[in-house]
């Protein structure tokens, strides 16, 4: 049976997540994008009525709201306020994830009860991406050598979210060049551990109000008890994570478009040309109602993907849709409203140039929308019951 109730708690958290995006992110968003400075005031606000962690365990301190859709609901109200800020929690998230996925019972212990601390806003990273290694993870050669009862971690990691101000870190290595894939495994760093080195802050076309920055790992003893999972079992790990997290990148996209969206048709009846609103006119009209469209469809695959990930099915392929859907779609809605508002759209005094700028990333991070082709494509198999004879 399909159907498209949400439940009494997931429309809670709904209207939570849009009432604190209207009434505190977006009133700090111009400012944090011009100044690109991380708004720690709404990040405290947002950690204080538990909208940093209420996807986490309850035994952790966190929400309990543990369904992927109800994830995705709220992290399209938080994009909606704005990409940025959507960013930084949304990295909390991306730490989390692999911890909660392999973590042992110690590890989400120690680990998820220090972003739960109430009076403290503790934020994560997730650390893949290298200058020779970033649509191909396959390529990592960031170094992680055994010596008894710890790790030596050396390497280099580049555009990571929240890199310098997050204090736990999940960081993936190789044990083995030779092994591939097969060794790469992944590490519970701590930033303040010695050898850990934030690079410079990245100047960034949109999502300014986020922190992107590199981090070197010189010579980083690791406990063995910090390593998630077994050797070799990092890049599975990273594999499943982009199963939630790429769903939750639509979500993200689907939230700036319709902030898009809403404000270009809220000009359009309000903007009057030769006598007339100019939605009146079909060469506008059209343009929202293709925008209308195009965010429905968008939200329609990401909810079938989170979904999906909630019955504990498949939904590489269903995530991967939805994220190149939705990002092309973030992109596309937000360069039209840029056009319905013509000489305003292309001022910074107006926030549609924000949404556009903001739109680019969602087809690039998580994996560009050329790897989500890539991902669809290779799944195409074809057999009874497969997404493709669907």
């Amino acid at each position: 049976m399909i159907g498209f109730d949400l439940t009494a708690e997931q429309r809670e958290f709904q209207a939570l997540a849009h009432r604190f995006a209207e009434k505190t992110i977006r009133p700090a968003a111009p400012e944090a994008d011009e100044a690109e400075e991380v708004p720690w005031e709404v990040l405290q606000a947002a950690h204080q009525i538990g909208l940093l962690t209420f996807h986490l365990p309850e035994g952790y301190g966190g929400g309990g709201a543990e369904s992927t859709l109800t994830r995705a609901i709220v992290d399209e109200e938080l994009n909606w306020g704005c990409a940025g800020v959507g960013t930084i929690i949304g990295g909390l998230g991306l730490c989390a994830t692999p911890i909660l996925l392999a973590g042992s019972d110690e590890q989400k212990l120690k680990y998820l009860t220090r972003f739960c601390e109430p009076e403290k806003v503790t934020l994560g990273a997730f650390a893949l991406t290298e200058p020779s290694a970033g649509s191909d993870a396959g390529g990592i050669i960031t170094q992680a050598h055994r010596e008894g009862s710890k790790y030596i971690l050396n390497g280099y990691k580049t555009f990571i979210t929240n890199a310098g101000i997050a204090e736990i870190i999940v960081v993936f290595a190789t044990v083995d060049i030779s092994l591939g894939l097969r060794g790469i495994t992944a590490f519970i760093v701590e930033r303040d551990w010695p050898g850990v080195v934030a690079g410079k802050k990245e100047k960034k076309l949109g999502i300014r109000a986020s922190h992107t920055a590199s981090l070197a790992f010189e010579g980083v003893e690791v406990p063995l008890e910090n390593r998630l999972g077994e050797e070799g079992e990092g890049f599975e790990i990273a594999m499943h994570t982009f199963d939630t997290s790429r769903t939750l990148i639509a979500a993200a996209a689907v939230g700036v478009a319709r902030a898009a969206f809403e404000h270009a048709r809220d000009y359009a009846h309000e903007r009057t040309q030769f006598g007339k609103p100019i939605a009146s006119f079909e060469g506008v009209s059209f343009i929202l109602a293709d925008m209308a469209a195009q965010i429905d469809a968008a939200r329609l695959l990401t909810w079938r993907a989170a979904w999906l990930a909630d019955q504990g099915l498949p939904c590489t392929s269903e995530s991967s849709m939805a994220k190149l859907v939705a990002g092309d779609v973030a992109m596309q809605v937000t360069t039209d409203a840029v056009q319905v508002l013509g000489g305003y759209g292309y001022m910074r005094e107006y926030p549609v140039e924000k949404w556009m700028r903001d739109a680019k990333i969602m087809q690039i991070y998580e994996g560009t929308a050329q790897i989500q082709r890539l991902v669809i494509a290779k799944r195409l198999g074809g057999e009874p019951g497969s997404m493709a004879s669907a």
